[in-house]
């Protein structure tokens, strides 16, 4: 064969399996254009179920697969620039969404000034007990238990601890004059302590203690020798980095534009037909904490668990280090009042699953049973969200 014919064949099935990898593209990049064009038309007729049905569901769904998208190229660039470096990337792209979900639905219709603690709130509930839970439970189904670092666990936890409880617990019972919305001195010092800790986590995380959140396996030295470390958690494209950084960024364009048309759904079901209040902060909680909820449970199944460790803590501690910030800030210039303390059955199950997840990552190593616990955890807080 004449190789020049070989490489044209070549390049055409590398092109025929790119479009076949990001058919979500096109596909994201239409709903963008015929909500910029007809989007006010379409959200005239949410009176109408069948529409309010159709149009949520096409909109939360596309959003979701770009989202998607989103992680599985960031997966990729973990996988190329190796830990903590990708898991940085992932986790900074899903707060950037998540501030800018919570933002929009905030800004349509009447003030909601406890989204953001709903939807934080649901992140926790979501990723440290539902998403612990189920990464546990498939991780450790065919194998009798697996190992993490312990102190890249701990780290985590030892920030996530006193930023969840300064920002979600302390407000309620903090007397201002002001009612249940926290004094502008308590947001100005939670602004700067929440920025502070995060930026020196990070430079310790990508510094001196970055081997505390690589695997598990090689901090444990002294302990029985193991089998050679398992294949990586999916099998890289080949295709270049900034194929990959541009991609992420190509995708981000739609989830940002489309995320603005899908609160207006989410409001009318809140506003007009009475839903919980807590029903938008848990829809934007599922759109921002499943794209990595899938990469973490890939990763536990693939015997990753320190891959997973460092999504569903990093996670966690970006929503509450970086997401708190953000919006108390937007909402400072904004003029929208925002409250951050829980009620008190809310503020029991944060603590419970606080000292759930310290038990749980305590020695290095988790198994079945940790799993089911978290995966109760979850079900209460489903329930007590259903009888809100």
């Amino acid at each position: 064969m004449d190789p020049v014919d070989a490489a044209v064949r070549k390049e055409r099935a590398g092109m025929a399996g790119l479009f076949r990898r990001e058919r979500a593209l096109p596909v994201a990049a239409l709903t963008t254009l015929a909500f910029a064009a007809y989007g006010d038309r379409l959200s005239s007729g949410l009176a109408n179920p069948v529409l309010l049905a159709v149009l949520f569901a096409w909109l939360f769904g596309v959003i979701l697969t770009a989202a998607l998208s989103v992680v599985r190229h960031a997966d990729e660039l973990a996988e190329r620039l190796g830990e903590p470096y990708g898991t940085l990337i992932l986790t900074l792209t899903i707060t950037a969404i998540e501030v800018v979900a919570i933002s929009a639905v905030m800004f349509h219709g009447d003030n909601n000034p406890t989204l953001v603690r709903d939807t934080l709130f649901a992140v926790v509930m979501i990723i440290l007990n539902g998403m612990v839970g189920l990464s546990l439970l498939l991780g450790a189904w065919r194998r009798p238990q697996q190992r993490h670092n312990l102190q890249g666990a701990n780290a985590y936890l030892g920030l996530i601890v006193p930023l969840a409880t300064l920002s979600l617990i302390l407000p309620e019972y903090e007397p201002s004059p002001s009612g249940p919305a926290i004094s502008s001195a308590h947001q100005a010092v939670l602004v700067v302590m929440s920025i502070a800790l995060y930026v020196a986590f990070l430079v310790l995380q990508t510094g001196r203690h970055k081997l505390f959140f690589t695997n598990g396996r090689q901090s444990h030295a002294a302990g029985p020798a193991s089998a050679p470390g398992p294949a990586p958690a999916h099998r890289s494209s080949g295709q270049p980095l900034i194929r990959h950084a541009a991609l992420l960024f190509a995708y981000m364009v739609p989830v940002v534009y489309l995320v603005d048309h899908l609160a207006r759904p989410i409001d009318y079901v809140i506003e007009t037909l009475r839903a919980p209040v807590a029903l938008g902060g848990v829809v934007m909680a599922v759109l921002v904490a499943t794209p990595e909820a899938i990469s973490a449970v890939r990763a536990a199944v693939a015997d990753h668990l320190q891959r997973s460790v460092n999504i569903f803590l990093g996670s966690v501690l970006s929503t509450i280090g970086l997401t708190v910030p953000a919006m108390l800030a937007i909402s400072h210039l904004s003029g929208h009042s925002i409250v951050l303390g829980l009620g008190r059955a809310e503020t029991v199950m944060l603590v419970l699953t606080l000292a759930v997840s310290m038990i749980t990552f305590a020695s290095g190593r988790t198994n079945v049973m940790q799993g089911f616990v978290h995966l109760m955890l979850f079900v209460t807080y489903l329930l007590l969200v259903a009888e809100g």
